[in-house]
């Protein structure tokens, strides 16, 4: 199923399976700190249009709300200790998705850890996940790869391919891939459509170069659209709205 293009406007999806990967601070809102509790209702909103698509869905979100294990480390904190807490503001933030997942939308969701925490949550087993994904379950994948030292990018890139899946995509804070960041630079341009060699050529910071190089390797595309927009996860899915895709092809 990897590598399969986005449809036409207006089309049904043509992935099957897809990771949707996010970043923590995705989830403040109008906060400094935690969780906004629009912004969850707006994902649950997003992830069922999804689901009743009939996409199966997995997903893989930071924890830069909570702690983020590089600004830790800059501050003394021993690397791969700051990087493990880092880990476990995943798992906070994947146990209060799952939470308004279900109580919004009813849609069975399981988080699965690749740090053990059996009180709270599942372990991450290959082929458990998989199981829950063909029943229809939407699966959380916290604590990244379960390593210091390895980003919650490398992280979706790995379960991406491990679990099969179609596509992975990135809900970022700008709708799709620019020469520059378009907050600050109004002449940016962004992106229809990228290689994966350039944007590690260009440095472009999409997602850091061994999610990208592992992604290529397993030939699967990833596409980079504005989370927050509205119902932007079913849209840009039916290849409708802003985004950048990112495949093997050199750019447009």
């Amino acid at each position: 199923m990897a590598g399969t293009e986005i449809g036409s406007p207006g089309r049904a999806p043509r992935f099957a399976r897809v990771l949707l990967k996010m970043s923590g601070e995705a989830l403040l809102g109008e906060r400094e700190f935690g969780h906004d509790r629009n912004v969850l209702r707006q994902l649950a909103h997003d992830v069922a249009a999804v689901h009743a698509m009939g996409v199966q869905i997995c997903m893989v979100i930071g924890g830069g709300n909570i702690v983020r294990g590089s600004t830790l480390a800059a501050a003394g904190v021993e690397r791969a200790t700051a990087d493990y807490m880092g880990m476990l503001g995943t798992v906070i933030n994947a146990l209060a998705v799952q939470s308004v997942i279900e109580q919004q939308t009813g849609i069975p969701t399981r988080v699965m850890s690749a740090i053990p925490m059996a009180a709270v949550c599942e372990p991450y087993i290959r082929r458990r996940a998989v199981r829950h994904l063909e029943k229809g379950r939407v699966v959380i994948f916290a604590a990244g790869t379960g390593n210091p030292f390895f980003t919650t990018d490398t992280a979706a890139a790995l379960r991406a391919a491990e679990t099969g899946c179609d596509c992975i995509l990135k809900g970022t804070q700008v709708d799709g891939v620019y020469s520059a960041d378009p907050k600050r630079d109004p002449t940016a341009r962004r992106f229809d459509r990228l290689s994966y060699l350039e944007v590690l050529a260009r440095d472009l910071k999409v997602m850091d170069a061994s999610a990208i190089a592992l992604a290529r390797e397993s030939r699967i595309p990833i596409v980079v659209f504005s989370v927050h927009a509205p119902d932007s996860f079913a849209r840009v899915l039916r290849g409708e709205g802003p985004h950048t895709i990112i495949t093997e092809d050199e750019a447009a």
